[in-house]
């Protein structure tokens, strides 16, 4: 049984009008659009998923109309004329997780060549690319980040120092030409939107051979000669954004089109472009997670088993209760990171002192995992129901498995963590209360 009620909240963070009103707007839209796409996606054949008139670009042109992919941009890049609080990004990052993942995704990674040339770069660059970019309501835009390669993915996030491991020699290399830099290699077949995208922000080796700490990040044009893509991948989930290899043979990248120049990973970029990624995750998880519980409280409710419903044995209480905590926990964490994130991103203010990356990272691991065990438990309210393809359930639980690796797997998220952690703990200033106190 879907359960497409308007959700309720505490509304501990003590949401505004603008809150309400995006909130309950961003709930339509997953109602309506992306939970109906996200569902015949997930049916589709690969191929027939990036095909003409596939439901997913549909949904995308939809989130593109309502300016959603302006949210995260100030004014001056392009965004609404008055700044949309860490609030507000919240509620619809969790509205658009609770319809489905993987449009989520395809929303998220979109923005990611739009955040780097704000924030990284060239006048030129902002003014050709940038500004139709940001104005486009039609879907002839759409980004993909190029990060993973086959030999490797989570492991980006260990590059820390010039004492880190070089993991081998990189996959995508950055060769020096006149005027720029030509690109040799390829990318993962992970690369999510990788078979749909027009433009890439793309991680290349631009030091020592198989040093991948000092690279080149830039983007690139996906219509460029030299460029080839893989088919989309056939995956356990997260099917509605499809994920496929880039390959890179020859392609020239002017120096305006270079965001950060070869040097240190981080930490202009590791840190703070990764804390905002993981502050965003980990509200779209909450979604994931919150959707879960619902569908299982909806079943609990009107399956009877044992003579009564569901919601009558005490054990499925306990596992509802349980469920509900974790969701709720998440949420505010999720919501407190995302605000501390937003308010110390450099040029965010004078506060503007460097975004915390165990904090950030904490919180997409403790979402992500908030997400896997609560839709597993939703699985097994429903029982044998919960197997069923035509169950949202089997679904979510499919996504939420896919959701532990992507974007780094718990492992390594939490061992970057613990690495800042260990060097720069000193009876934390970025204290959960300061965070809550934002926004």
């Amino acid at each position: 049984m879907e359960q497409h009620g308007e959700a309720t909240f505490l509304d501990l963070g003590g949401l505004g009008e603008q809150e309400r009103v995006l909130r309950e707007q961003a709930h339509r839209i997953a109602v309506d659009v992306l939970r109906p796409a996200a569902r015949a996606l997930d049916r589709m054949a690969p191929a027939e998923r990036i095909a003409t008139g596939s439901p997913l670009f549909g949904a995308l042109t939809t989130l593109k109309q309502l300016g959603y992919h302006r949210i995260f941009l100030t004014p001056e890049a392009g965004g609404p004329p008055e700044r949309v609080s860490a609030l507000a990004q919240s509620v619809v990052l969790e509205e658009l997780g609770w319809g489905s993942l993987g449009l989520a995704t395809a929303f998220l990674v979109d923005m990611l060549p739009v955040m780097g040339i704000a924030n990284f770069g060239s006048d030129e660059l902002k003014d050709e690319l940038m500004v139709p970019w940001v104005d486009d309501e039609s879907g002839a835009y759409h980004g993909c980040w190029a990060i993973t390669e086959p030999d490797h993915g989570s492991d980006f996030l260990s590059l820390r120092d010039d004492d880190a491991p070089t993991f081998g020699r990189a996959q995508l290399v950055a060769e020096p030409a006149e005027g720029g830099w030509n690109l040799r290699g390829q990318k993962s077949a992970w690369v999510s939107s990788g078979p749909i995208a027009t433009h890439a922000a793309v991680h290349a080796q631009a030091g020592r051979d198989g040093d991948l700490y000092h690279s080149l990040f830039c983007v690139v044009d996906l219509a460029d000669p030299g460029v080839r893509r893989g088919p989309p991948a056939d995956m356990l989930g997260v099917r509605d954004d499809p994920q496929g290899e880039l390959f890179f043979d020859g392609v020239f990248v002017p120096d305006r089109n270079v965001l950060v120049p070869p040097g240190p990973l981080y930490p202009a970029f590791g840190d703070q472009l990764l804390c905002l990624t993981s502050s965003v995750l980990a509200n779209v998880a909450v979604g994931v997670a919150r959707a879960a519980f619902e569908e299982a409280l909806g079943h609990a409710r009107a399956r009877t088993q044992g003579g009564g419903p569901l919601t009558g044995h005490k054990n499925i209480q306990l596992t509802l209760y349980s469920m509900f905590e974790k969701v709720e926990s998440a949420r505010t964490y999720a919501r407190a990171v995302l605000a501390h994130t937003n308010a110390h991103l450099p040029g965010a203010g004078p506060d503007a002192t460097g975004a915390s990356p165990r904090h950030a990272r904490a919180a997409q691991v403790l979402a992500k995992r908030v997400a896997y065990e609560v839709a597993h438990d939703a699985v097994q309210v429903h029982g044998a129901q919960g197997l069923h393809r035509d169950a949202l359930v089997e679904k979510l639980f499919r996504d939420a498995r896919c959701l532990i690796i992507e974007d780094g797997t718990l492992e390594v998220l939490a061992l970057d963590a613990a690495r800042d952690l260990v060097a720069n703990y000193e009876h934390d200033v970025y204290d959960l209360e300061e965070m809550l106190s934002r926004e």
